[in-house]
């Protein structure tokens, strides 16, 4: 029997075929998709299906030809689409429905955001909910009139199938149309007030910080950390959060809460013990059974809280999660021009989580019988398994609970689980591995550029700023437009779709971290340039930002991202961003816009603290203490070694940092603080300024050491 090709190899082939040889539609083997660059659109050009991508062209020919048009919204990494492509869309009678009635439009969500986010919408004032895949039936004019997620082949457990659905939609069309009409008008005009919605500005306070802490502790799984019950997603952006508030409020509940849910999920299923990275979320309580895609977000924003937490403990497990994510992505996600893919499939051979899952007789042909012995005791790899008679690995307790609790050196036991994980790498390489999305998004490298840039300079880890200056670079000569304009994606050599406010937000992110990790000027200026042009694309003229610039298509709305989910909200990373720019270059004005785009959203993030998690942590950077460090370096350039390992070894998440030296023009045109800042007596210096009163320069490390405890102490009384 012929195995399934894997989805990686399929793309390949079809990203490889001379389309110029091709017709119009495709031919005979092939529908329009694979005239596409995305990999999920092109799992989808050999459907018999006749999938248009979107444009134009899908919607003349539905008002030619006088049919709905059925639009359906995935990605290449997500399980039930690939569900759904195999049960129908691979089938030659739900084609033939679907081809006879409709007109057919596949669509990335992560290569457009702006349609998945309007439609999704839809959906969810449709139905009550929402996710991938995502169906819905529109009128020629965009309008829609039916919505559902997965919808199976035929009728079963209550759900209508796909051939009885759409052949009903299809009779309604022909015999009932002006109502179907009327329901696409009435949706469209509901989704333009809920854009449109109004919110009186309100004076910043701390309401919000105190309300999420307590919402926070009251959702807290005390037994299993992480919050709420099953499905259990990372967010690490509340973890973040909960380490800010803690630090603010003297609170070490908060703190806890954060470092236990970072820990449970490093040591849980969630986190992948063999090869390293995060998968996309946990179904179970316990953090053991995963949903095991791996996206590129989760890696980035995960590593950062990570590195947040190794601040505020100082305990090098932390430190080593953030390393071993960014191990990860730099091994398994990085193209060789410097960008970062999308993420990993949940798939492989046909089912999920195949490439993770592990038997004690597959244990030992790799390790020998000693040491799988003490792999699988410590990983709990049993007989019986934990996932479908198979075993996920993971680890009841660190490796050094683990040793004392069996009365062995922790040392020795971490060399063989050390030396008996790099054996199973290298035999699951072996293996047939899931599908990699090898597009290139802008927003997403500027997550994996923060992390990567933070990681460099907190643990000394010159590989990690090296890639992440590689990766902005790539950006920057990538995916820019001859115009300047940030584009969206960027496959093999071909970039295209104008950027979207979470592009500017999240690599301008990136670019800031990256100033503070290298202090290299430029860096600062491009963040600006750039942070400049995403307010003149996106702004709404009332103080917050559309999801969608004004150069581009119009989907239904423009759409606004306000609640921080699974990724944080790009409206919420623009405020931070124009907080930090300000306080770096002393333009009170960028500061101002920060702080007003907060204050339209601060009865929405009182009300609701936990949807508003990094909305918060701008929130908290707004009321300060606001801490600039002029670091000088010495009369002989001599760099500031000590006080800058003073300055990161601890999270001062209201703090900017500028290193500069006598006659740096470049900088002070960006940044007049630094004007006039000296050595002291040939000394590399640190000027430190709390709420734009500065103090006396130090010297030494045990100096600024001083200085901030006292500045901590001062906060939490």
């Amino acid at each position: 029997m012929t195995s399934r090709p894997t989805r990686e190899d399929q793309v390949a082939r079809l990203s490889r075929i001379d389309k110029a040889q091709l017709p119009a539609d495709g031919g005979e083997l092939f529908n329009r998709l694979i005239f596409e660059k995305s990999p999920y659109l092109l799992q989808h050009a050999e459907n018999p299906v006749d999938w248009h991508p979107w444009g134009e062209e899908a919607f003349a020919r539905a008002q030619a030809e006088d049919k709905a048009v059925f639009l359906s919204i995935g990605y290449s990494t997500c399980h039930w689409c690939h569900v759904m492509e195999h049960e129908s869309f691979e089938d030659e009678e739900v084609a033939a429905v679907l081809n006879r009635n409709f007109i057919s439009i596949k669509v990335d969500r992560e290569e457009r955001p702006d349609i998945d986010n309007a439609y999704m919408s839809v959906c969810q004032m449709m139905t009550g909910s929402g996710g991938w895949p995502l169906n819905l039936v529109l009128t020629p004019e965009r309008r829609p009139f039916f919505a559902a997620t997965y919808i199976p082949k035929t009728s079963r457990g209550g759900m209508v199938g796909m051939i009885q659905l759409m052949r009903k939609i299809a009779e309604l069309w022909r015999a009932d149309r002006p109502r179907l009409e009327t329901t696409g008008q009435e949706v469209g005009r509901a989704l333009q007030r809920l854009e449109q919605e109004a919110h009186d500005r309100q004076p910043l306070s701390d309401l919000p910080l105190r309300k999420g802490f307590n919402d926070f502790l009251d959702s807290f799984d005390r037994q299993h950390a992480g919050f709420g019950s099953a499905p259990k997603f990372p967010t690490p952006h509340n973890l973040a959060l909960l380490l800010r508030i803690g630090q603010r409020f003297g609170r070490p509940q908060a703190a806890d809460m954060a470092l236990q849910t970072l820990q449970a999920m490093r040591l849980g299923g969630i986190f992948d013990q063999v090869g390293f990275g995060i998968h996309r979320y946990s179904v179970d309580a316990r953090w053991l059974v995963p949903h095991f895609e791996k996206m590129l977000y989760d890696q980035a924003l995960v590593a950062s809280a990570a590195l947040d937490g190794f601040q505020v403990g100082g305990d090098g497990f932390h430190a080593q999660t953030a390393r071993e994510i960014l191990e990860y992505l730099l091994r398994d996600l990085r193209d060789l021009e410097g960008g970062f893919y999308c993420g990993e499939d949940a798939d492989s051979e046909g089912a999920e989580g195949t490439f993770y899952l592990w038997t004690p007789e597959q244990v030992e042909q790799v390790l020998g019988a000693d040491l799988a012995k003490v792999f699988c005791r410590s990983y709990d790899i049993t007989d019986q398994g934990n996932f479908e008679g198979k075993n996920i690995p993971h680890l009841e307790q660190d490796v050094g609970a683990l040793a004392d609790r069996v009365g062995v050196d922790p040392a020795h036991l971490a060399d063989l689980l050390g030396e008996a994980r790099q054996k199973l790498f290298a035999a699951r390489e072996k293996r047939i591995r899931p599908h990699r999305d090898d597009k290139v998004l802008t927003g997403w490298n500027g997550l994996a550029i923060a992390a990567l840039a933070r990681a460099g300079a907190l643990l000394g880890e010159p590989r990690f700023i090296a890639a992440a200056q590689a990766a902005a670079d790539f950006v920057l000569t990538r995916l820019r437009g001859s115009d300047g304009r940030l584009l969206r994606r960027w496959r093999l050599g071909e970039a295209a779709i104008p950027g979207f406010l979470e592009d500017y937000a999240f690599f301008v992110w990136g670019l800031i971290e990256l100033h503070q990790a290298t202090f290299v000027t430029e860096r600062l200026a491009q963040a600006l340039e750039l942070n400049g042009e995403m307010e003149r694309l996106f702004a709404d003229g009332q103080g917050g930002f559309f999801d969608t610039g004004s150069d581009a298509e119009f989907v239904l709305s423009r759409g606004r991202s306000i609640h921080d989910g699974a990724i944080p909200s790009a409206g919420s990373v623009a405020a931070l961003n124009l907080l930090r720019l300000g306080r770096l270059t002393g333009d009170l004005s960028l500061e101002e816009r920060g702080q007003q785009l907060l204050s339209l959203r601060f009865g929405q993030m009182a009300a609701h603290p936990q949807a508003y998690s990094q909305a918060l942590i701008a929130l908290d950077f707004a009321l300060g203490p606001a801490i600039q460090v002029v670091l000088v370096s010495g009369s002989d350039g001599s760099p500031p070694e000590e006080l800058l390992k003073e300055l990161r070894r601890r999270l001062l998440p209201t703090a900017v940092v500028l290193l500069t030296h006598p006659g740096d023009r470049e900088l002070e045109s960006l940044a007049p603080l630094v004007a006039g800042k000296q050595p002291v007596k040939g000394r590399a210096a640190a000027y430190v300024c709390i709420d734009r009163a500065c103090r006396e320069p130090v010297t030494t490390g045990e100096e600024l050491a001083a200085l901030l405890d006292a500045l901590r102490a001062d906060g939490d009384g």
